[in-house]
């Protein structure tokens, strides 16, 4: 049976192909369409093939209670993170035309319907949605219309909240997949919580599923696509040295390579049953231990603990599995010492 995939700009997404890592941008930037350059430059370098931006228009994303929340890892409010961080219209555009330029996909986050409908109005390929948008089901209901395809992240909703979600995407048939997150920034790894990440798989086999990351180094993402996710994302930045409020969990451009390099290394080592592959056999060969005579035995006589014993190699034909099967039956013909036991050497 085929394993579930989905398609963006041509690029297969499951677990029949190699996981795709997310290079998220986010709003590292801090507003300025240089320093975003700059990140996709070394985006580029690391080897990555998808870029993902945030789309924040405040004023349509945000009322005004916004200006007294304060988020976990800051110390002004959210609004005034956004109305610092977010590009204007055309510098989004030039930012997507920038990574397109490279030979990389362009998605971005919609925190709002006119963020998604700018989105729409810019022909992105696919939309990624964030924890904080999964149960914001008017929202949902406003992309699916578009009918991309949508990468959906799962953090601090449940199972059935996301099920409401999936629904959405299922009855406008859009291509969905599911990423599992913990929305700690950065995220303590007893808080990956992997557990959560299979229960969403397992409640949703039909959906690619796969995890958003917010720990500070590979393993978390690593340890996802051993348990089967085909997509990886983490922040992205091009040296840690700035200053962006997810800086500190986010990868630069070498551990972004590594991550690229060893999430396609650990794909292929999914899978598979507990049966010896049939590349082990040269091994079998010498390795498994087949009955052996330890002196000289003549027709007529038992098979005995003092005449025969199980020694490697294991190209003899009778395993030592059978060690016990073969004591106390009668010799057929004279066996030579150190020589490995036939099922024909045997009186039946």
């Amino acid at each position: 049976m085929n394993k579930p995939h989905i398609t963006i700009a041509g690029r297969k997404i499951g677990a029949d192909y190699p996981p795709l890592v997310i290079a998220e941008i986010g709003i590292n930037h801090e507003g300025s369409l240089k320093v975003a350059k700059e990140m996709v430059d070394a985006a580029k370098r690391a080897g990555i093939e998808v870029v993902k931006h945030q789309t924040h228009i405040v004023e349509d994303e945000m009322s005004g209670a916004a200006k007294s929340v304060i988020p976990g890892n800051a110390d002004i409010s959210i609004y005034e993170i956004m109305d610092r961080c977010s590009l204007n219209e055309a510098d989004e555009k030039a930012l997507k035309a920038y990574v397109e330029e490279q030979g990389m996909l362009f998605i971005s986050t919609p925190f709002s319907r006119a963020a998604a409908n700018r989105l729409q109005s810019m022909n992105v390929e696919a939309y990624k949605i964030g924890s904080g948008e999964c149960n914001n089901y008017p929202l949902l209901e406003h992309i699916a219309k578009f009918g991309k395809p949508v990468i959906l992240s799962t953090g601090m909703n449940t199972i059935e909240s996301v099920s409401k979600a999936v629904a959405i995407f299922d009855k406008h048939n859009v291509p969905l997949a599911l990423l599992h997150t913990t929305n700690l920034y950065p995220t303590p790894s007893n808080l990956v919580r992997f557990g959560a990440m299979t229960e969403l798989h397992h409640a949703f086999p039909d959906k690619v599923f796969g995890l958003s990351d917010h720990t500070l180094n590979n393993n978390a993402c690593i340890g996802a696509v051993a348990l089967g996710a085909s997509i990886l994302e983490r922040h992205f930045t091009d040296h840690m040295q700035r200053t962006g409020p997810d800086i500190v969990c986010s990868m630069d451009q070498t551990a972004a390579k590594e991550l690229i390099i060893a999430s396609k290394e650990v794909a292929t080592m999914r899978g598979g049953t507990k049966e010896p592959a049939k590349e082990e056999q040269v091994t079998i060969d010498f390795a498994f231990a087949t009955v052996c005579t330890l002196k000289e035995i003549k027709k007529g006589e038992f098979f005995t603990e003092a005449n025969i014993w199980v020694k490697r190699p294991g190209t003899g034909e009778i395993l030592a599995e059978h060690y016990n099967d073969v004591l106390g039956k009668v010799a057929k013909d004279n066996i030579e010492k150190d020589k490995q036991v036939a099922w024909t050497d045997i009186q039946s």
